[in-house]
């Protein structure tokens, strides 16, 4: 038995209805029919504990013996003991002062490195930043004179771009460390975008520390205060409120709340509308497409393979602008959920294929493509050679 068929059989051992289960975790009633009928995993740790506890057993006996055995470890990344060691490190209390770099040169680093995440170069983007959030924090004294505000942007874009990059290996606590510290930056440069970017990351960030509700309730309020400044003359607000709706869109997909996920797709769609075009404004990727993209996202969340294989239909990843690889991938990720839920894994593989042609490092950090890689693995008694590969690649297996 998979592991919702296991949930469903000790919770009918119990007397208990999927309503009064689902009500002791936190979650509705759909959610736990489409888990059961394995629609849709339970991919927290927190999740399965809540689980095991309303259903009075262990952990361990709701998840099979097969998941257990198979690899679960991913590819470590060769940079992030540095960058861990510079967000740890508190050099601007303890250290020798440094002399900061040029503003400009600054500016540009963060620049250069943004694009390298969105391209989804994630190792060298990673081997940047501990000298880029050095030299932002050498800044921190107070001493930055009439550059002030412009050392508070570079230092937010700077934090921003490191919560995006932990956001994506799964690190939690340090994607929220470095939200948080852009969030302080953005605030001291008074600037309306930089608050928007910030707040979205501390909401990513929340969601990796199981915070579903705050980072919902931060990313709504967020979108809905940038909204009365976004107009056809400020691309930058118009983008990044409709980068917070799309995800508070997928956020109550993934509470199985569908009529409110369709609603703020919808504000996501008027605002991609007034923009005009697919863009990249304050690094967001935001435009129509993006929005297909998180429409198809929704409906994963939601448990729906059919409706993301109908959305995915009329998406042209090739309209993103140049260089976003990583925004890019993800519709093939989704299409991969929705043909390994439909169990034609050849399909799953395929679009996986072509999700590492556009970005090859997403199969060995999004923990998204890990998690479908390893379903695949479990379920096949015999693994292709293209799948074993694939997961060798993936880090999944030595």
């Amino acid at each position: 038995m998979h592991v919702g068929e296991r949930i469903a059989a000790r919770r009918r051992r119990q007397g208990m209805s999927q309503d009064a289960l689902a009500g002791l975790v936190g979650r509705s009633r759909s959610w736990l029919s489409q888990v059961e009928r394995g629609l849709r995993g339970v991919d927290r740790l927190s999740t399965l504990r809540d689980l095991a506890v309303a259903l009075r057993c262990e952990v361990a006996d709701l998840i099979d013996s097969e998941r257990l055995i198979t690899p679960t470890g991913s590819s470590r990344m060769k940079a992030l003991d540095a960058l861990r060691s510079q967000l740890s490190a508190y050099g601007e209390m303890f250290a020798e002062p440094s002399t900061p770099w040029p503003l400009p040169q600054l500016r540009n680093a963060v620049v250069l490195v943004n694009h390298e995440y969105q391209a989804a170069r994630y190792e060298r983007a990673a081997a940047m930043l501990p000298e880029i959030l050095g030299a932002a924090d050498a800044y921190y004294d107070g001493s930055a004179g009439r550059a002030g505000r412009g050392v508070h942007l570079a230092r937010c874009m700077a934090y921003v771009v490191t919560a995006k990059l932990l956001t994506k290996v799964g690190e939690a606590h340090l994607a929220w460390l470095a939200a948080d510290r852009a969030t302080h930056a953005a605030v001291a440069a008074e600037s309306t975008a930089a608050e928007g970017m910030a707040a979205y990351q501390v909401a990513c960030a929340l969601l990796l520390v199981d915070g579903a509700d705050a980072a919902e309730l931060l990313a709504v309020r967020a979108a809905e205060g940038l909204m009365t400044d976004a107009t056809s003359d400020s691309p930058d607000l118009v983008s990044l409120s409709g980068a917070l709706w799309l995800l508070a869109a997928v956020i109550a997909a993934r509470r199985s709340d569908r009529p409110i996920a369709i609603e703020r797709l919808v504000h996501a769609e008027r605002l991609g509308e007034l923009l005009g075009r697919d863009a990249n404004h304050a690094w967001t990727a935001f435009g129509p497409t993006n929005v297909a993209v998180h429409r198809a996202s929704s409906h994963a969340e939601l448990g729906d393979p059919r409706a993301v294989l109908r959305a995915a239909a009329d998406i042209d990843p090739e309209s993103f602008p140049v260089g976003l690889n990583g925004r890019r991938s993800r519709i093939y990720l989704d299409l991969a959920w929705a043909q390994t839920q439909a169990r034609n894994d050849l399909e799953a593989i395929l679009h996986l294929k072509r999700a590492e042609s556009v970005a090859p490092e997403v199969l060995r950090f999004d923990s998204v493509a890990q998690g479908l890689v390893r379903d695949l693995l479990k379920r096949a008694r015999r693994p292709s050679a293209a799948l074993t590969t694939m997961a060798t690649r993936a880090g999944i297996l030595n």
